[in-house]
């Protein structure tokens, strides 16, 4: 497909073909939103080409920054003079790396010669570090280059690899040998003098340097690049990524941006010993302590030279710094998706997490999951610095719900009871060879994790199972409250947290709890060890004594539990929140095992709001974004954004107006009202439903698929196919039902979330008492509501029309779609077409028509 440069405005957008005018809009105003700073919502629906537009109008951008900003350098470095800011901005060139936060003002009455000397320091001392940065820039972009037209670099580091393979296979067939030599035969005693003979263990320099993962000032200064302006684009899953990655490649910008995939460790990891260890905890607390190993003897290695071979066999192989600076360019030199990443990794014999991390400070455009980009804690640890740069989050109607998801936690009384027993014979039988801090924290840990089962009504010297509640129920406290009730008020969280953080409590926990069936313990600990067996064995039963049935295979394997401790320690993160912000659930069950306590975020723009800060422009993008009121003000405006900063952008579809019927029927045949509430609904017979597990969810679309190609068949009795499946279930979202796979989408009823449910109902008064009341609107609580029923709506039927040739009807079920509040919430290009139909005689006529006179099945 032959490249289009597109132009608008005297900005040109290259594009793969003729874009729509839809499209060159989108770009436009993208263009605009980035190069002003602004905070972007921007709709387009699902078939109109988001993804291309992203990814056109966001580089093209980029590449006129970056084109300003050498402008400008050359300027400077030229004139060696730069008009400095008053102290409020720095010059809007400048990457991240090379701005610095303004020093405190100058005090009033300072002497001009001051004030002058000051100001030519800065200016030197800003001309020095552009100069370095430009030193820098010229040897990455040297690198690339060798990298992309020189295939010997490429080989050279394979046959590099080799060779240290075949080294290590005779160093251990060396060792072998000489364990042999020296199992029976004593050891020849040396004649006075011969010691120096004796050849002395040997490391050659590059095994140092690998062992030690080289100085920390070199790594820094060869690995940590200065960051370039940069756009982080994300989304919702890994495959919804990988197809942002194939689009990024077949657009004209495919070859010449250097972008990186970021993931976690569970999806990039290529240690086998660590990646079978399932858990994303254990897998991420495995590495660490590979890593802390590494370093801790690189620096003892002179004190205690005989643990280096233990020691050695802690590190990871694949943290080498050698081969992760060639992966970390290899990474630069094509774009590449996760899966090309660690395939790249595996032949590189070199991490592809660290390798990917070390790619972003020279990276253009960054890909990753939702998690790491708005968990704060998991952003820094990716070294992802979000300070003037551009951030794209896609696929971003459910934005508010991830974050609140992100940072909300729920730990069952059975999870508090073990991670207390595990903790108490941790300490029993290693109290004695800790510190005092040490003990001091763990006590405090059992402290808290008794008082949470207490809180519950339930005993932590009980089995949970077993253990009956007096009092069941939900009920809602303040966090305040909460640490009163639990009397734990006294005790610093922050402190606790940081503890466990630092001192990796919850990794030790797991492996001793691992070492049970494994070590030979003395007949006095196994003893003492026994009841603790017997009783992790009592409180998952479910686990060591019912057999997995066949049919169930794919849903019931389940990555290696970690300790419960560790999913604990994000409750008690969670507890750090301020009091205004959460709420604490106490679910009280019948047993103790059933009940828990989950923490409920109630303010996600407390987390959003420094990605809003620090960024030069955010855009926040989806294909059903409406109502956007909720980002607005939940999100936006509560995080401290002004209504002035924010844009909003909404296309149209590119069908043509004839190719969709969206029908409103407010009563049926019997003329009936259609009013689906939850007292009034009804089910009607499936003939295709939506399975209950997760993994059957490919094989019904199998069939429902196969049923539908037959209808084209001549003279067959079937005539169609029906898929009837939940709002909001596993056919939801992410499933595209193009062409005859979705010629007509029914919304039976109004999906509103459950008005009971007691985190809806703190909620809804939470933005009571926060969001101010509009005159003529309903109260923000009950917006909520509303909002979150259309959006629920919004997805279902946007998903019907997937190209510019496709065709379908949407039926809305309900009298109450008719209401101009709920219309106004449709997606604009569904709104403005609508039918309302008061009897169902003309909907059906209307129906029949727009069929008739479309074409059969294809």
């Amino acid at each position: 497909m032959a490249n289009k440069t597109q132009e608008d405005g005297g900005i040109h957008f290259p594009f793969p073909f003729t874009p729509y005018s839809i499209q060159k809009d989108f770009m436009a105003e993208l263009y605009r939103v980035l190069d002003t700073g602004k905070i972007g919502i921007f709709e387009s629906p699902t078939g109109t080409g988001k993804s291309l537009s992203l990814i056109c109008g966001a580089l093209s951008w980029l590449r006129d920054f970056e084109q300003k900003k050498h402008q400008e350098e050359a300027r400077l470095l030229e004139t060696g003079t730069v008009p400095l800011s008053d102290g409020k901005d720095q010059p809007p060139f400048l990457s991240s790396s090379c701005k610095e936060t303004p020093d405190t003002l100058r005090p009033a009455g300072e002497p001009d010669w001051v004030t002058q000397f000051v100001q030519k320091k800065e200016e030197r001392d800003l001309v020095d570090r552009l100069k370095e940065e430009q030193v820098r820039r010229k040897k990455r972009e040297e690198r690339l280059q060798q990298i992309r037209h020189n295939a010997q670099l490429k080989y050279a580091a394979k046959r590099m690899r080799r060779e240290e393979e075949e080294m290590e296979r005779l160093l251990h067939l060396s060792r072998e040998m000489l364990a042999e030599g020296t199992g029976t035969e004593p050891l020849e005693q040396l004649v006075c003098g011969d010691e120096e003979l004796v050849l002395a263990e040997y490391e050659s320099d590059e095994e140092k340097g690998a062992a030690r993962g080289v100085d920390e000032e070199e790594e820094e200064e060869d690995l940590e690049e200065e960051h370039v302006t940069k756009i982080y684009y994300c989304s919702r899953t890994h495959s919804q990524l990988a197809q942002f990655v194939h689009e990024v490649q077949r657009s004209p910008f495919g070859k010449d941006t250097r972008l990186v995939s970021l993931g976690s460790r569970q999806n990039l990891c290529i240690n086998e010993d660590v990646k079978n260890l399932g858990s994303a905890q254990l897998i991420n607390d495995r590495c660490m302590e590979m890593q802390r190993s590494k370093h801790e003897k690189s620096r003892a290695e002179d004190e205690k030279p005989k643990r280096r071979r233990q020691e050695h066999q802690t590190a990871c192989p694949f943290y080498s710094y050698e081969q992760l600076q060639l992966l970390r360019d290899e990474v630069l030199v094509g774009v590449k998706d996760i899966e090309q990443l660690v395939s790249l990794g595996k032949e590189a014999r070199a991490c592809p997490y660290y390798g990917s991390r070390f790619a972003i400070p020279a990276a253009q455009l960054v890909v990753l999951p939702y998690q790491m980009l708005l968990h704060g804690a998991t952003r820094q640890a990716a070294g992802i610095r979000l300070q003037g740069q551009v951030v794209v989050i896609d696929e971003a109607h459910n934005l508010i719900d991830t974050i609140t998801g992100i940072y909300s936690a729920e730990v069952s009384g059975s999870q508090f009871c073990q991670a207390h027993s595990q903790l108490l014979q941790y300490m029993e039988r290693y109290g004695k060879r800790l510190k005092a801090k040490n003990l001091m924290y763990i006590k405090q840990l059992l402290y808290l994790l008794e008082q949470f089962v207490t809180v519950l009504g339930g005993n932590i010297k009980q089995n949970p199972n077993t253990q009956s509640l007096s009092q069941t129920g939900t009920e809602l406290k303040t966090i305040n409250d909460f640490l009163f009730q639990s009397q734990i008020d006294n005790i610093n969280l922050f402190k606790v947290r940081r503890y466990c953080e630092k001192s990796m409590v919850s990794r030790k926990l797991f492996g001793f709890t691992e070492r049970y069936g494994t070590v030979l313990a003395s007949s006095r600990e196994q003893s003492r060890l026994a009841g603790f067996q017997h009783f992790l064995q009592n409180l998952q039963p479910a686990l060591t004594e019912t057999p997995v049935p066949h049919g169930d295979e794919g849903e019931a394997r389940v990555p290696r539990s970690a300790s419960p401790l560790m999913h604990i320690e994000g409750f008690l993160a969670a507890l750090t929140t301020a009091n205004q912000d959460g709420r604490v659930i106490l679910n009280r069950q019948g047993s103790l095992s059933q009940s828990s306590l989950k923490f409920l975020l109630l303010n996600p723009a407390v987390h959003f709001a420094q990605v809003v800060k620090e960024c030069r422009a955010v855009v926040i993008a989806g294909g059903t974004m409406q109502p956007v009121s909720d980002f607005r003000e939940q999100l936006l405006a509560c995080a401290g954004v002004e209504a002035e900063r924010v844009v909003e952008f909404s296309c149209g579809h590119v069908i043509p107006p004839d190719n969709i019927l969206p029908l409103v029927i407010c009563s049926g045949p019997s003329s009936q009202q259609l009013e689906f509430t939850y007292q009034k609904r009804e089910l009607p017979q499936m003939i295709f439903q939506e399975p209950k597990r997760a993994n059957q969810v490919e094989q019904v679309l199998l069939e429902y698929s196969r049923c539908i190609k037959c209808c084209g068949h001549a003279g067959g009795a079937v005539t169609g196919a029906l898929l009837l499946s939940v709002v909001g279930g596993k056919m939801s979202e992410g499933i595209n039902f193009s062409d005859d796979l979705g010629r007509c989408v029914v919304m039976v009823g109004m999906p509103y979330p459950n008005i009971k449910s007691p985190e809806l109902q703190e909620k809804m008064a939470y933005l009571d008492q926060t969001l101010p009341r509009i005159p003529g609107q309903p109260p923000p609580g009950k917006a909520l509501v509303e909002n979150l029923c259309m959006k629920a709506v919004n997805q279902s039927i946007g998903r019907a029309i997937r190209h510019q040739k496709d065709f379908a009807s949407i039926v809305l079920l309900d009298h109450r779609y008719a209401r101009p509040p709920i219309l106004g919430k449709l997606p604009a290009w569904i709104r403005d077409r609508v039918e309302v139909k008061a009897t169902f005689g003309p909907a059906f006529a209307a129906m029949r028509k727009f069929h008739r006179e479309r074409p059969g099945p294809s």
